[in-house]
């Protein structure tokens, strides 16, 4: 492992940057606020092949691994042009089908995602399992060549923007408690599948939402890979989930830190810039120290992963994810307070970073469950829940 990004990952990030500029932050604000989506940025970052980095050349794709595919994910971040379903359709679906999916399967999605022209949602979380995915109730059940699928599911990102959504269920014959999941792709025009908005106080152009599942008839194909290795698949995707969350909230703090420090070098209130004082400098210099070792941690989760260590990249991904998620909440604070009253004023754009920043401790899993991972697994603490 290197410590510095090969040429070709560099020109990636540069070339990505440049795409993220042309829309700018105010193109997602204005999305966000008028209800509308970045289907633009979308589609064009998907014709350019950015989307699909990590999709096999066979299907094509970059041919390249989840760390490319991140560094995409938090440039766009770092210029305020972030496409949040990355962290799930690219990153979750199509690595899945990638590893896990029938040859048949392969061909009817992954070129799609290679291009951005398919986009697919991710449902785990439901209402009363929380993060506690063995107590996941959807359950599949059989009928003839056929599944019937039945449950709820509860904050699925974009699911209004997906031909389809990965949904994690169960088998009907699973008595022991513990979960033996099983994953289905479930077009989002199924008959029996509906779902409705969940309204957020964040500003997002990215919507979440609930799911129902009422006997959704399934070909025996939407069935992803074995019935028998779907909790390897599971976490095939849930790694990935993680290190792209961790690039997003990297890429958010960059690009919070970097409108403070711009404001910092040209505000005169005195005789001098005011970041010249210690008293704004020091936060603005914690919280790029705070980042950097933040994308170090994604950055080796990612190597790890695309190393085939998923054991270690799990360990590493969800170190990764904390320290992200960490650092861009103490960026967006001190981003703000350098700007005063104008770091609330919607002219900054940093606003609408404070709820966003926050969720990054949420989500997709939160502080306290990586806190009790990093305990049992890394440490050998007595499991505490």
């Amino acid at each position: 492992m290197s410590f510095v990004e090969s040429e070709e990952r560099q020109a990636l990030r540069k070339a990505v940057g440049d795409l993220g500029r042309k829309y700018g932050h105010e193109y997602v604000l204005k999305a966000a606020r008028s209800g509308g989506h970045t289907t633009e940025l979308w589609n064009e970052a998907g014709a350019l092949g950015y989307l699909g980095v990590n999709v096999p050349e066979e299907f094509g794709g970059g041919g390249g691994g989840i760390g490319d595919l991140a560094a995409v994910c938090e440039e766009l971040a770092a210029v305020g042009a972030s496409l949040l379903q990355m962290v799930v359709s690219p990153a979750i679906c199509a690595t899945i089908i990638a590893r896990y999916g029938t040859e048949e399967q392969k061909r009817r999605w992954l070129p799609g995602f290679a291009d951005g022209t398919v986009r697919m949602a991710f449902a785990i979380t439901e209402p009363d399992a929380g993060s506690n995915s063995h107590r996941i109730t959807t359950t599949a059940r059989r009928d003839g060549d056929e599944w019937l699928l039945t449950g709820s599911k509860v904050y699925i990102s974009c699911v209004d923007e997906s031909q389809a959504v990965l949904v994690v269920s169960r088998t009907e014959d699973a008595k022991t408690g513990n979960l033996k999941p099983v994953l289905f792709i479930v077009p989002t025009d199924a008959p029996g599948f509906t779902y409705q908005r969940i309204e957020m106080d964040i500003v997002s152009p990215d919507h979440q939402f609930s799911l129902f599942l009422d006997d959704v008839r399934l070909p025996s194909d939407a069935l992803v890979g074995s019935e028998d290795a779907a909790l390897m698949q599971l976490f095939a995707g849930l790694n990935p989930e993680r290190i792209m969350a961790a690039s997003f909230a990297v890429g958010m703090g960059r690009f919070a830190l970097d409108k403070a420090v711009e404001y910092a070098k040209t505000r005169q209130v005195w005789k001098q810039p005011i970041g010249a004082h210690q008293a704004v400098a020091h936060p603005l210099a914690q919280a790029r120290i705070e980042l950097d070792l933040a994308k170090l941690m994604t950055q080796k989760a990612a190597w790890l992963y695309d190393a085939g260590d998923d054991m270690a990249a799990g360990e590493a991904a969800n170190m990764a994810k904390y320290a992200a998620g960490e650092a861009v909440v103490r960026a967006v604070d001190a981003a703000v307070q350098t700007h005063g009253g104008n770091g609330l004023a919607s002219e900054y754009g940093l606003g609408a970073l404070v709820a966003a920043s926050r969720l990054t401790r949420i989500a997709p899993v939160s502080r306290e469950m990586i806190l009790n991972f990093v305990a049992q697994f890394t440490l050998g603490l007595p499991k505490s829940y």
